[in-house]
């Protein structure tokens, strides 16, 4: 969950998007989420089961954004859900035991309402205010990392504006991982921006200070 990938075609930027995935995975990514609103039922499935076939080389699990039904179509590996999708209590009796299960958090409550559950982790969401996160509350911030960690049992996602400027402060205040669209999918290099964010965060478990570095030319 270290490095978590939310796909957005649009921030691929016209490249072709299982080849972003693909080189996102090589650098690091840890975990992919396949996230579309615009896309039929079954077109939705069949891109899912493409990109699980992909993904299975590699051992990253696939996890399904909202669709309860795409994501045992083709037999994710996990789901997420935000605060308007399906209810907590609906959602673990239609999803089979043993997978992961990710919610998003965007209040204090959630985060609290969250602690009666068994769920894999918790993403709070926004950190930062971003143009994909325009529908939920208020950025969570730096801050409001260390309030939900000092309050939660759950493992951390924060997503929402997030870069290689801002991972290691994420981490140091109480975040597990981070989940990230336009820092890979938009990036020259997908797979030297997970590189990047990967070691930025394993440096900053670790108690090391990395020196900033360039950034990374077209690959």
């Amino acid at each position: 969950m270290e490095l978590y990938l939310v796909t957005d075609e649009a921030a691929c930027l016209g490249r072709d998007f299982f080849w972003v995935v693909e080189e996102a995975v090589k650098g690091g990514v840890t975990m992919v989420q396949l996230r579309e609103k615009a896309l039929s039922a079954n077109a939705f499935i069949d891109k899912a089961k493409r990109l699980k076939e992909l993904l299975a080389p590699y051992k990253v699990p696939l996890i399904i954004n909202d669709s309860v039904e795409v994501a045992l179509a083709c037999d994710a590996d996990g789901i997420h859900v935000g605060q308007s999708d399906m209810p907590f209590h609906e959602l673990k009796n239609r999803f089979p035991a043993g997978r992961i299960i990710g919610i998003s958090a965007e209040t204090r409550e959630n985060v609290q309402e969250a602690e009666a559950w068994n769920i894999s982790y918790l993403a709070l969401s926004p950190l930062f205010a971003t143009p994909s996160k325009m529908d939920t509350g208020n950025p969570w911030g730096m801050n409001g990392i260390s309030w939900a960690k000092r309050n939660s049992r759950h493992p951390l996602l924060v997503i929402g504006g997030l870069s290689r400027h801002n991972t290691r402060e994420a981490i140091l205040n109480g975040a597990d991982g981070i989940a990230v669209i336009s820092a890979i999918c938009s990036s020259p290099s997908p797979y030297e921006a997970a590189k990047e964010l990967g070691s930025i965060i394993a440096a900053s478990k670790s108690g090391i200070h990395l020196p900033p570095q360039m950034e990374f030319p077209n690959k």
